[in-house]
């Protein structure tokens, strides 16, 4: 279980990166979403092939893995411009209640149902993200379609969770990545010739920050993550990373000066506190095993006799 807890942590640091590189301005939201999955495609291409890691699954799930990289790439899409059209704190709340998605379509779909810590780790999660929002900023929310936007893509992100889930039981990690990626690059691809984007004049800092994007966001990040969907729950996974919120926010206060209030403080130790809620198993059968053990183990005194 560690390694799965260590891959899970790992993949959290490096998407944490990816706002911070996307406020830097370099590119547009949507350019900067089609390098990060096509670089990373291309990083991955040969060595998948050199070491013959890629394994073709049956056409289904072929099918499925593609969906998947659809999924991703509309999520990212979108999330980009809610952020566009509203602001960076409104979307990334709404982007965020994708925990509550995973949950729901987990207990309607998969077998491995959400525990009673899920819930109860969930509702203090986002109590921790409002908290670092503010509850004025809430009641201001604007329903058009900035908040639309910011609503699908904690969807898109949450179907991609519970679709991911079921391929990777059947396919190895690089197979699906290589499949994914290729899926995402081709539909991010489409939407920024719709959109008229700038693909090729940009500065040697802007192609510097895209590829590290890919590298470190993308490459790295999910590589780590897949691993950890692989071998854990998909709704502890979902909100394990929500973490990436306070992780963001402290990497834009050393590296863009922007200011940590005491609000954000407590509002990310209440997100932290929901998140480990999920690693304690608190259900009644585990807890009337443990005491059964316990119980058996008090060996009874026996009265002296004579």
């Amino acid at each position: 279980m560690q390694r799965e807890k260590l891959a899970l942590v790992t993949g959290i640091l490096g998407i944490s990166v990816f706002p911070i590189l996307v406020k830097m301005g370099y590119t547009s939201g949507l350019v900067s979403a089609f390098y990060r999955m096509f670089f990373a495609f291309i990083i991955l291409l040969p060595i998948v092939l050199f070491t013959k890691a890629f394994r073709w699954p049956s056409l289904k799930f072929i099918f499925l893995a593609l969906l998947c990289g659809a999924l991703f790439g509309a999520d990212v899409a979108v999330w980009n411009i809610a952020i566009e059209e509203s602001t960076a704190t409104q979307a990334t709340l709404l982007t965020n209640l994708s925990p509550i998605w995973v949950g729901i379509g987990a207990f309607l779909f998969l077998a491995d149902k959400p525990r009673t810590n899920f819930w109860v780790g969930t509702v203090v999660a986002l109590l921790g993200m409002v908290t670092i929002v503010g509850f004025k900023f809430i009641l201001n929310l604007e329903f058009d379609r900035a908040f639309l936007f910011g609503i699908l893509s904690g969807v898109f992100y949450s179907i991609y969770f519970l679709v991911s889930k079921r391929v990777l039981d059947h396919m190895n990690i690089t197979s699906f990545m290589l499949i994914n990626l290729a899926a995402s690059s081709v539909f991010l691809g489409i939407l920024n010739l719709i959109a008229q984007e700038n693909l090729i004049n940009h500065s040697a800092q802007a192609w510097f920050v895209l590829l590290t994007q890919a590298v470190v966001c993308q490459l790295i990040a999910w590589l780590a993550l897949n691993y950890a969907v692989s071998k854990m729950r998909a709704t502890r996974v979902s909100l394990a990373l929500l973490g990436q919120a306070v992780l963001t926010a402290f990497l834009a206060w050393l590296l863009l000066n922007e200011p940590i209030s005491f609000q954000m403080l407590v509002g990310s130790l209440i997100l932290l506190s929901g998140i480990a809620i999920t690693f304690i198993p608190f259900n009644k059968s585990s807890w009337s095993l443990s005491r059964k053990i316990r119980v058996k183990n008090i060996k009874p005194k026996l009265p002296k006799m004579g």
